[in-house]
């Protein structure tokens, strides 16, 4: 029928690592899934965020911060809940270099999973996953944030934020199709609003010419808000990622979407729970669905306004300022940045250098080499 909806569900994070890769080495994707299995039946597209790549490979590539992967069989738990399309565009896919993205793609062909965000070259990893349904045609685009998203061989790249060849994309998406999705991996971590550079930068990808925007990454369900009667999510949190110590915190809770595309997109949230003392993913109860719907309404009173936005922000900004301290401080470590905390010592980075490094990152002209250079250590 004409008037019947094109329904397309999207996910936050999936790393089916530790209690989750041991459940799927098993088989037993009951345990996985639990009561939230009902959430895929129907659907004419599920799409999911692969996290990490699904490799055996112990090649790590160069970089700072953790390193993912999960074992080639829990490509079977996204079959048993009919994925069918994994948007990789993130910053663990390169975790293991090209033999880590090349056993995942590979995976993904052999499960009829399709990919989008990520190929050999910037336009392969920009160009659209096409879904013709119900007489209309969608294009969904995924794009990352700039942190470790090509091989240091350069045989593969996940396709970046940036406005310029962002605006080409979805330009050409618009051509022939009725509608443009941008699914986007980006933001602060642990951090649950956007920043106001993330508020202008998703309401402009709109204004390109998107009609929904669908976010994640931060580990921390966001709020949502309808800009020129199109829908940006700014977080859908952690679909599935199992990580030891993370109990009942913002990290064990999210929610997906399911847009309903006919001549309007209407949208369902499904809130859930993950990976507390059980395994796996799970519905609210009545109790817990009222507490999230208390919190997203005020994450989008917030985010509605940009003077409150703005004052949340900053307060996350002190909460992080001495982390990033220590980042640009010339020694740095655990030990280092404890005794640098308690005064026991010295910061040794000085003012001067301090302005020059404010100069070299806000000036694009210098930023443009600063680059360069530093990329020579990859």
């Amino acid at each position: 029928m004409k008037n019947e909806p094109i329904n397309i569900l999207f996910t936050g994070d999936f790393c089916p690592i530790n209690r989750i890769e041991d459940l799927a080495i098993n088989q037993d994707y009951n345990t996985i899934f639990n009561d939230f299995l009902d959430v895929f039946n129907g659907n004419d597209l599920n799409v999911v965020d692969l996290e990490c790549p699904l490799t055996v490979s112990n090649g790590k590539r160069p970089k700072t911060g953790p390193y993912q992967k999960a074992h080639p069989d829990t490509i079977k738990a996204l079959s048993h809940a009919g994925i069918g399309l994994a948007a990789m565009a993130n910053n663990h896919i390169m975790d293991y270099g090209s033999e880590g993205v090349k056993s995942t793609l590979d995976l993904c062909k052999n499960n009829s999973i399709d990919s989008i965000g990520i190929g050999t070259t910037i336009e392969e990893a920009a160009k659209p996953h096409t879904l013709s349904k119900k007489g209309k045609k969608i294009a969904i685009l995924n794009l990352a944030d700039n942190e470790f998203i090509t091989t240091p061989d350069g045989a593969f790249t996940c396709n970046p934020i940036d406005l310029l060849t962002c605006f080409y994309n979805i330009k050409d998406a618009r051509k022939n199709h009725d509608y443009v999705i941008a699914v986007i991996h980006a933001g602060n971590e642990f951090y649950e609003l956007p920043s106001p550079r993330t508020k202008e930068l998703y309401r402009c990808i709109i204004d390109m010419g998107a009609d929904v925007i669908v976010s994640h990454h931060t580990h921390a369900f966001s709020g949502f808000e309808m800009y020129h009667s199109k829908p940006i999510f700014y977080g859908l949190g952690n679909f599935i990622y199992d990580w030891p110590g993370k109990n009942d915190t913002s990290w064990n809770r999210g929610f997906v979407v399911k847009l309903k595309i006919s001549d309007i997109i209407d949208f369902e949230i499904i809130p859930l729970k993950q990976c507390n003392d059980k395994p796996g993913v799970f519905h609210l109860s009545k109790e817990e669905n009222d507490r999230f719907d208390r919190e997203i309404r005020r994450l989008n009173e917030v985010i509605q306004d940009d003077e409150k936005l703005e004052l949340e922000f900053q307060k996350y900004c002190k909460t992080v300022y001495p982390m990033y301290d220590a980042f640009i401080e010339p020694y740095f470590g655990k030990v280092i940045t404890a005794l640098r905390k308690r005064g026991l010592f010295p910061k040794l980075m000085t003012r001067r250098k301090r302005l020059l490094l404010l100069n070299l990152s806000r000036c694009d002209s210098h930023r443009d080499v600063l680059l360069r250079l530093l990329k020579e250590n990859e």
